[in-house]
């Protein structure tokens, strides 16, 4: 009897896959036991080929090649990981291996992780589909017993597929093109040169605003604020809504009502409800980590891996749904008691016994995606064995999902109208004002208990309750006082990375020119990006120094806006990827041919490049150093990256790198800010804004006489991480010979 060979993404899931299924001997890179034989990739084993590998002459990037598109696209199996591949190359070769279960990531890109390795490997065997949210032995175990034939996913390949192809052809040509045309280090793609351009436009916003100043009527009785419901007013000449920008106007108002009587006209009382917010998707979760910790996006992935793959406490994290399958309702009980660590004991004790339905607000089949919403599984969590920024992700995420499963927040809102009777002006004769005044009486905390005492913008709010004090319907209010209010309109806010990755998830703003049904399709296909790529491509904009951190405000620099006056100007908009994920869920679903989808690619790649070639646009490197590089002798660039300062070579195949300044993790002793570690070598010294100064050797002899007092894995993580942060002489060629264009790899 045959055996089926299981092909798992990552090494620690192929483990634990191995494990379930009783796997106890094996080799390097696999596991076996009498009827299964468990491998794994390291992500992607293999890719699509650079365009050297279709002709030597695509090793120097010359315009006069350009556009490279191939007949037929290429796969090769990457260098770093080749050890790897030739393991499950040989397993998928093996007579007595008669089926293969495709276990990797549950998601369009999972699918092409496995199927171009068995494309690779010409294996023509019998498929199945192992299709979990979650790697608990649980999970795998269920996963097991409802297998799907593979055919099933044959169109989701074919989609992952095009859009690979698509965006190799696109990127690679257009970044080539830019970059031999400029002689600049000029990266471009459908989904982080638009990214660039949001930023650009906000930027721009701001510059370009100015603040005005509006007015606005206030009233104060019985202690009480009312504000002047301007849209209810007939005094002639005010806008019906909207803010009033005419101090004119304002003062009028105000005189026609001062030293005038005002009475009580209505009370309205309410019962409110306030439900929980929706479960985590990544990109919210993301974008919390930043707001609360400071964490990058990028970071928060890793965590969340950690927590998903190693520690087995939290499922799938690259999701963006917010929602839950009703077949996971009866699985909720045992995560509520896994998840009672000591912070959140009380919370999950509230919960016991408790009857949880599939008619929740959080529980809805149709808006699960290829996963559902991020939650903690039934494993109970070992939290001595977390790092501090594992226990802060993961509390996180318990928290939102305990208090999703709590009672809403309930409160009495109660609402004061009081009339000011008004002297008569032209236009208008006698008439009146209207003020309102609104209070809030809690009558049940809900769901906000569990997020008292804890870091959230959820925690129970000072205004959550306000009450009025006691007023009556037609009762006089002598001696009330109005008065006039100004403020001034306050321009948007600078992106930090929490709210960029929240505008690419929803870029509508940035799509004036597009057609409705292109607007309905990238909310429905969440954006441009996806939930798994979206930091990386943060990060890669940084890493080219395109965009800039100060703080953690984000800016683009002056390289970045030139690259977008060069780019096509279809590849600066969003609304490339709604045509392109419009196409590409029409080929998921099996109504649309990918080669007539890579036709109009190819099409639209020639224009592209054409429109380059004839571009009369210059670029010019406006922060070029009088200092030689070491290796080639051409002027070095200063730039400023995510973490520092530094010095790079302009030339693309040198790419030599010398680091000037890091911002590092190390505190001031004086105003405990992050210092920057200014120089090389034996001068290197920290530096502070607030004028602190310290040479390296004092700050490691500080660092070895505080270990004693210091936790020893705290120092050596911490240690490890400044050595970590430390840019290195990795050449920038290297970065451009492996492009990882927007959503190649994950």
């Amino acid at each position: 009897m045959g055996k089926t060979l299981v092909l798992a993404e990552k090494p620690s899931v192929g483990k634990d896959i191995a494990r379930v299924l009783g796997c106890g001997s094996g080799g390097k890179g696999y596991m076996e036991s009498g009827a299964y034989v468990v491998t794994w990739a390291m992500g992607h084993l293999v890719s699509l080929a650079e365009p050297e590998k279709y002709d030597k002459r695509y090793e120097k990037w010359d315009l006069a090649d350009l556009p490279i598109i191939p007949e037929s696209m290429k796969l090769e199996v990457i260098g770093q990981t080749a050890g790897q591949y030739g393991v499950v190359k040989g397993l998928i070769s093996r007579g007595d291996i008669t089926k293969i279960v495709i276990a990797t990531d549950a998601g369009r890109e999972g699918e092409l992780v496995a199927r171009w390795i068995l494309e690779k490997a010409h294996s023509k065997k019998p498929l199945e589909r192992l299709w979990i949210s979650s790697v608990t032995d649980k999970a795998i175990k269920e996963g097991f017993a409802k297998l799907k034939n593979g055919k099933e996913y044959e169109n989701l390949y074919k989609s992952a597929e095009a859009r690979a192809h698509a965006d190799w052809i696109v990127g690679i040509n257009a970044t080539r093109a830019l970059t031999a045309k400029h002689n600049a280090q000029l990266s471009c793609g459908r989904v982080q040169t638009p990214t660039l351009a949001m930023v650009a436009k906000r930027e721009d916003d701001i510059r370009s605003f100015k603040p005005q100043t509006y007015f606005f009527l206030k009233a104060k009785a019985k202690g009480t604020n009312f504000s002047w419901d301007m849209g209810a007013s007939s005094y002639p000449g005010l806008p019906k809504e909207g803010r009033l920008f005419d101090e004119a106007l304002a003062d009028a108002v105000l005189k026609s009502v001062e030293g005038q009587s005002a009475k009580v006209i209505d009370i309205s009382k309410s019962d409110k409800k306030t439900y929980a917010p929706l479960l985590y998707d990544l990109t919210r979760l993301q974008a919390d980590a930043n707001k609360m910790y400071g964490y990058p996006v990028k970071e928060t992935l890793s965590i969340m891996q950690s927590l998903y793959e190693t520690h087995k406490v939290l499922t799938y994290p690259r999701t963006d749904s917010q929602y839950l399958s009703a077949d996971i309702v009866p699985t909720l009980a045992e995560r509520v008691k896994a998840c009672a660590i000591p912070s959140l004991r009380k919370a999950c004790g509230k919960l016991q016994g408790a009857k949880f339905s599939p008619a929740a607000f959080f529980v809805d089949d149709k808006k699960v995606t290829d996963h559902h919403a991020i939650i903690p599984t039934e494993v109970f969590p070992s939290m001595e064995k977390m790092s501090d920024k594992e226990r802060k992700i993961y509390e996180l995420v318990c928290r939102r999902f305990l208090a999703a499963l709590y009672p809403p927040f309930e409160y009495e809102q109660v609402e004061v109208t009081i009339s000011a009777e008004a002297r008569p002006v032209p236009g208008r004769g006698a008439g009146r004002e209207i003020f309102k005044a609104k209070g809030k009486r809690v009558k049940a905390l809900g769901f906000k208990e569990v997020y008292e005492n804890a870091l959230s913008i959820e925690k129970p709010q000072d205004d959550d309750s306000n009450s009025l004090p006691e007023f009556k319907k037609g009762e006089a209010l002598p001696g009330t006082v109005f008065t006039k209010g100004t403020d001034k309109t306050s321009p948007p806010p600078f992106f930090t990375e929490a709210t960029l990755l929240t505008a690419m998830e929803n870029p509508v703003k940035f799509m004036e020119t597009a057609s409705k049904d292109l607007l309905k399709t990238i909310d429905e296909t969440g954006g441009i990006g996806t939930v798994a790529t979206r930091a990386d491509i943060i990060e890669k904009l940084f890493n080219s120094f395109v965009l800039e951190k100060r703080g953690q405000e984000i800016f683009i620099t002056k390289k970045g806006r030139q690259l977008l006056k060069l780019a096509p100007e279809e590849l600066t908009s969003p609304i490339l990827t709604a045509q392109w994920e419009k196409r590409l869920a029409a080929i998921s679903k099996g109504s649309e041919a990918m080669d007539s989808f890579l036709k109009e690619i190819k099409d639209y790649t020639h224009t592209i490049i054409s429109g380059i070639k004839s571009s009369a646009e210059t670029f010019v490197h406006d922060n070029m150093t009088r200092e030689r590089c070491p290796s080639c002798g051409k002027f070095l660039l200063d730039v400023t990256g995510k973490k520092g300062k530094m010095l790079v070579c302009p030339d693309r195949e040198c790419g030599y790198r010398q680091n000037v300044s890091l911002l590092t993790n190390a505190r001031c002793p004086q105003c405990h800010k992050r210092m920057e570690l200014i120089g090389s070598g034996d001068k290197r010294f920290y530096l502070c804004a607030c004028g602190y100064r310290e040479k390296n050797e004092d700050f490691q002899k500080r660092m070895d006489e505080g270990s004693s007092k210091m936790n020893k894995r705290d120092l050596e993580e911490f240690m490890k991480k400044q050595e970590k942060e430390a840019p290195k002489n990795n050449a920038f060629a290297s970065a451009f010979e492996k492009l990882n264009l927007d959503l190649k790899k994950k």
